[in-house]
């Protein structure tokens, strides 16, 4: 039997931008229930187990200008745990490792000529300073970064980048990534810091994700896992009907912090347009590997390649995070980013290894067998969405044509790259927005619940 309570919100899906959002619309004073489907929080920034190690089942980078995420933590009173490092970069390209960490290593470059170099370098600058990412959204990246850096450099460094993050993708996808990504990494010197560092939390994410979720809990959100959302639709005379393991409730609201791909088939009353608008993003999947290790590989926290192996590049945690935080081990991530319906995605875990520790032996043939620890394989269909050309006039509403319900997810994110702390900033967002949609409440109901 349906229930309902007065401004009583769902939130659908246990990601940080779910478990944020929920935390937010429950600071506003209303009743929030959490649905995640898996039997932990933290979707794709979750934590897992690589032989006797325990961290993040994905790579993220956290940088210090991310200002919303940083105001998270301290929220959470965690900040203080987050460890900054200075860390070096490498390129593999012909069969060679070089470094690519300083500016006396990127004039030494061999592979690309002066000139080259040069053009590469106003590249980067020019498009950090550029303020119109709208307008670049209506050309191609790769044109774009063709016109601007030359066919040598553009083919020589920028292809196999592009090739990297996007696949074959790269071929749809507006200049407004490139904007979007120098942006994020310039940052840091648009706001006066003297140089950007990367950070990690102590622990791993899985600090982060236990401190939000012991928050959601003590802040009274009824946070239920183990919850497969199968329907949501409008009832008559208000509010939201979700249908999760066969129990029907009432909402006000509900937010769905779902991929765009997914929508249609859990809201079917959508009207065709909107549907369609949902199907039309097209969205990255991701193959990325743990390799558990005895040594360390390089040093390079990142090891970008342009030689043809299976993986896209080479993240080499340890070089990050202390060996003395990994049980003495060193943690290597494999990512390769593919298309959602990739059929790599169905690829047995055997396969992967095999192919993937080729790859990495072809970089470094002195790796020996005895010295691969443990070999672990994540899969994710829907990880990034594609920027397209024109994408932001093409993206389904946050509040859809349904009363009561919208959508808020990583499509949204028109003028940036997919990270943690622009889905904190999604997540307040699309907090304040909707509680511009609710009636106030009485006053003795609008104080958020203390936090110590």
């Amino acid at each position: 039997m349906a229930t309902q309570s007065k401004q009583r919100v769902a939130v659908v899906g246990g990601g940080m931008l779910g478990m944020t959002l929920a935390l937010r619309l429950r600071q506003q004073g209303r009743e929030v229930v959490l649905y995640e489907r898996r039997d932990q929080l933290g979707g794709l920034a979750d934590s897992w187990q690589v032989g006797d190690v325990q961290w993040d089942r994905h790579y993220h980078v956290t940088l210090l200008s991310d200002s919303y995420l940083r105001g998270l933590l301290k929220e959470l009173g965690i900040e203080d745990r987050m460890r900054w490092v200075k860390t070096k970069t490498g390129f593999f390209t012909d069969g060679r490792l070089y470094s690519m960490s300083n500016s006396i290593e990127f004039l030494k470059f061999p592979p690309l000529g002066l000139i080259d170099k040069f053009r590469l370098a106003a590249t980067i600058t020019l498009t950090s300073r550029d303020k119109n990412w709208k307008k670049l959204e209506s050309e191609l990246v790769f044109d774009y970064l063709t016109r601007l850096s030359g066919k040598r450099t553009a083919n020589k460094i920028w292809l196999p980048l592009l090739k990297a993050k996007l696949g074959d993708n790269y071929r749809e996808t507006s200049a407004a990534f490139i904007w979007a990504t120098i942006g994020r990494l310039y940052a840091a010197r648009r706001s006066g810091l003297k140089e950007e560092m990367f950070g990690y939390m102590d622990g791993g994410y899985a600090t982060t994700l236990r401190a939000l979720g012991d928050r959601l809990v003590g802040e009274g959100v009824d946070v239920r896992m183990s919850q497969s959302v199968e329907h949501v639709k409008p009832v008559d005379g208000g509010g939201v009907q979700i249908t999760a393991n066969a129990e029907h409730l009432v909402f006000d609201k509900c937010v769905m912090t779902i991929p765009s791909t997914v929508v249609p088939q859990l809201c079917p009353a959508l009207p065709d347009r909107e549907k369609a608008l949902h199907l039309g993003i097209k969205y990255q999947g991701i193959i990325c590997a743990s390799v558990l290790l005895s040594r360390k590989l390089s040093g390079f926290y990142v090891t970008n390649i342009t030689d043809e192996v299976p993986f896209t590049g080479v993240i080499e945690m340890s070089a990050l995070v202390p060996p003395a935080e990994l049980g003495g081990k060193h943690l290597i991530y494999l990512p390769k980013y593919v298309l959602a319906d990739s059929e790599e995605l169905a690829e047995s875990d055997e396969q992967i290894e095999e192919k993937f520790m080729a790859g990495l032996r072809k970089l470094y043939p002195d790796l020996q067998d005895s010295e691969v620890l443990a070999f672990k394989v994540s899969r994710a269909k829907y990880v990034m969405p594609i920027p397209t050309i024109r994408y932001s006039a093409s993206l389904p509403p946050r509040k859809s044509s349904l009363p009561g319900v919208y959508v808020a997810n990583g499509a949204q994110l028109v003028n940036a790259t997919l990270n943690v702390n622009e889905i904190v900033k999604l997540a307040e967002s699309a907090a304040a927005e909707i509680a511009e949609d609710f009636e106030p409440l009485p006053k003795n109901d609008t104080q958020p619940v203390a936090v110590e």
